[in-house]
């Protein structure tokens, strides 16, 4: 099952109908807790169980319920994509393992599915919620933040604390698994945006390093270019991209679009798998992203996801 996804939207909505949430910077995942175990599942429904070790004591809360939230990593007590990608793309448990010492994550609780084999999905999210609190799931990697009457307010908190933004919730609105709901709004802070690479060019003076890659959103007839990205991708950033894109080559461009002849020189051209997060600094006319600079690979997002966003 995918998870229920927000509307991008401009401000919080007001009245009492709405409830908003903090917007964490993290890993949406379902935790699915049944016979005495649990399954961790992305949001492409891809089974991240290993990745996330510290959440298997779950399964000793109760005996059978499903979960919707975000795995967080803190740093310097905010939390932060850049420390999460250290954890999301390990899948040796004996590695995650070791890992959750060092950077250990937070499972961030925000909806509850399924309780004692009933599925909840089709009431109403006050009637979750208010399951989800009496359940009081407190544990040492994981919570149930707090909801808020006032979205202006939490807003400018957000913002004043660096933090995402914040997610809008109407109190009598069902689940609907694997849509993009006008009941869950979205606000955001920054200009983050997920897009797929197309291609990438070689560091100036060395032609075997990855120096900057080209960038691809959807468009309607397919991927169109949002332009070329080097920011961020120096050291070991640009050798994980190498790695991830060296069995993906292809001979021609996979953008619907025309790439500028200074931006395609001497690229390789890739097939459109490897999604990303670039924060940007707004848009030209032509649709490219200004001074995009590398947040990290989304391995829980695929291109199929961002097409039919």
């Amino acid at each position: 099952m995918r998870p229920m996804l927000a509307t991008p939207a401009p401000a919080p909505p007001p009245g009492p109908a709405w409830v908003h949430e903090i917007k964490w910077d993290g890993m949406r995942i379902l935790a699915d807790v049944r016979g005495g175990r649990v399954t961790l599942w992305s949001r492409n429904e891809k089974d991240v169980t290993a990745s996330f070790p510290e959440l298997a004591a779950l399964a000793e809360t109760y005996e059978d319920l499903l979960l919707d939230g975000e795995v967080v990593a803190f740093d310097a007590g905010r939390p932060s994509f850049a420390a999460l990608a250290e954890r999301m793309h390990v899948a040796d448990r004996r590695k995650a393992e070791r890992l959750s010492s060092t950077r250990p994550i937070t499972f961030m609780i925000f909806d509850l599915l399924r309780l004692f084999e009933q599925d909840l999905r089709a009431h109403a999210w006050s009637a979750r919620r208010e399951l989800l609190e009496r359940l009081d799931l407190t544990g040492t990697h994981w919570q149930v933040p707090p909801t808020y009457a006032d979205g202006r307010q939490l807003l400018a908190a957000t913002a004043e604390q660096d933090l995402e933004g914040l997610v809008s919730k109407r109190r009598g609105a069902a689940y609907y698994p694997g849509r993009r709901s006008s009941d869950w709004l979205k606000v955001s802070h920054r200009q983050v945006v997920s897009a797929v690479v197309g291609g990438w060019r070689p560091e100036t003076g060395n032609a075997a390093r990855l120096g900057a890659v080209l960038l691809g959103r959807p468009g309607p007839e397919g991927w169109r270019y949002a332009g070329r990205m080097g920011s961020g991708l120096a050291g070991k950033p640009g050798t994980a991209m190498a790695d991830l894109l060296a069995p993906l080559g292809r001979r021609d461009s996979p953008f619907t679009d025309e790439v500028p002849a200074l931006d395609a020189k001497d690229v390789t051209w890739v097939e459109p798998r490897v999604v990303v997060d670039v924060r940007f600094l707004g848009e030209t006319g032509g649709g490219r992203l200004r001074h995009p600079t590398f947040v990290g690979v989304r391995s829980d997002l695929t291109a199929d996801d961002l097409a039919q966003a």
